[in-house]
């Protein structure tokens, strides 16, 4: 596959889709600016153009987008993990200014790969919001990893296509389709392959990563990538007949993923967030030990110290005659008893002998 390598003077801040009529000032193949497949690169570096394409109708050309980042991020270097130094940074970078340098190096392009998955502009930001939270969490791990871009990058394909999101209600609500309407049936075909298929065809296609490195991304065989790519590109191809060349469908896709709103949070604002959820599960973690602690005390407390054997319950004795109830007091019984109470009044008589 063909790779024109490109040079930049540096990340420069997403402004949002501003039209052009033509190409930038000193633009060109391999600058900013100029068309480059991108297909065969480096997963930190490589520029997309979004060449408007005249409409088959009416001859109507959509006006070209003036940043060159798409669905890739840009900068000088196009080594593996290669992220442009914050400016005005010294020699060496705090954390906070090395993690501010990487958002802003791949923030804007993680957000339209996010679109282009899940076809949701609000659940593309969390996404990528969410895997930069991850990120600064795991900082010393990130800082460390070949390719901090790619790490961040699959962090957040994966909150996108993560199944629960199915369950959340505010998910259940559609979002408001693009307006042209060959961007809303390349959404719909994208839409309609299976999440590992569309995940794969945005990585290879869209992003323009090779197969071994989609391959090892969406944890699958070189073999099984190839086989949902071609699967991926003939659905396209059959609902698209016009987008049959990857080129083209290269191209359509950065066009798809360049409409709407792609401005992502302030990385400030993504290291605060991530400091106050680790903060809520510090605190909900020491809250739990605390109750775990005082349940246990007080059970020690109440607990016997001794064994007690519990009482036996009673038992039936065969071959003894259960006991009868006296039955109703003869007359000389009777007259006895009353003797016996006549007695207890005044008290016993005198026995005296008698003589015989």
């Amino acid at each position: 596959m063909d790779s024109e390598p490109a040079s930049e003077s540096g990340p420069k801040p997403d402004s949002g889709p501003t039209p052009d009529s033509g190409p930038e000032p000193g633009s060109g193949p391999g600058t900013e600016g100029g068309p480059a497949s991108g297909h065969g690169e480096p997963s930190s570096g490589g520029v997309l153009s979004t060449r408007g394409r005249a409409d088959r109708g009416g001859g109507r050309r959509r006006p070209r987008p003036s940043w060159a980042r798409v669905l890739r991020p840009s900068g000088r270097e196009r080594a593996w993990g290669a992220v442009p130094a914050a400016r005005e940074a010294g020699p060496y970078l705090t954390p906070a200014q090395a993690f501010d340098a990487l958002y802003a190096y791949c923030a804007p392009a993680l957000v339209r790969q996010a679109y282009l998955l899940t076809g949701r502009r609000d659940l593309a930001h969390e996404s990528v919001e969410r895997a930069f939270q991850r990120a600064w969490d795991h900082w010393p791990e990130v800082a460390r990893d070949p390719d901090p871009a790619g790490w961040v990058r699959a962090a957040a394909h994966d909150w996108a296509l993560s199944p629960w999101h199915r369950l959340r209600r505010r998910h259940r609500r559609p979002e408001p389709p693009p307006p042209e309407e060959d961007d809303r049936a390349l959404l719909d075909a994208l839409l309609g392959l299976a999440p590992p298929y569309r995940r794969t065809l945005v990585l290879y296609d869209g992003v323009g990563l090779d197969l071994p490195e989609t391959a090892a991304e969406t944890e699958a065989s070189t073999r099984a990538t190839a086989g949902r790519l071609m699967f991926a590109r003939e659905v396209i191809a059959e609902r698209l007949p016009e987008l049959a060349d990857p080129g083209e469908l290269h191209d359509r896709l950065a066009e798809l993923a360049s409409t709407g709103r792609t401005r992502a949070a302030e990385p400030a604002a993504v290291r605060g967030g991530s400091e106050r959820r680790a903060r809520l599960w510090t605190r909900t973690a020491a809250a739990v030990t605390v109750v775990l602690i005082g349940s246990t005390a007080m059970t020690l407390h109440t607990a016997p110290t001794h064994y007690v054997p519990p009482v036996p319950p009673g038992e039936t004795v065969r071959g003894v005659p259960p006991r009868v109830a006296p039955g109703p007091l003869s007359d000389e019984q009777r007259e006895l008893r009353d003797r016996l109470r006549k007695a207890l009044l005044d008290g016993p008589e005198r026995l005296s002998p008698q003589a015989r």
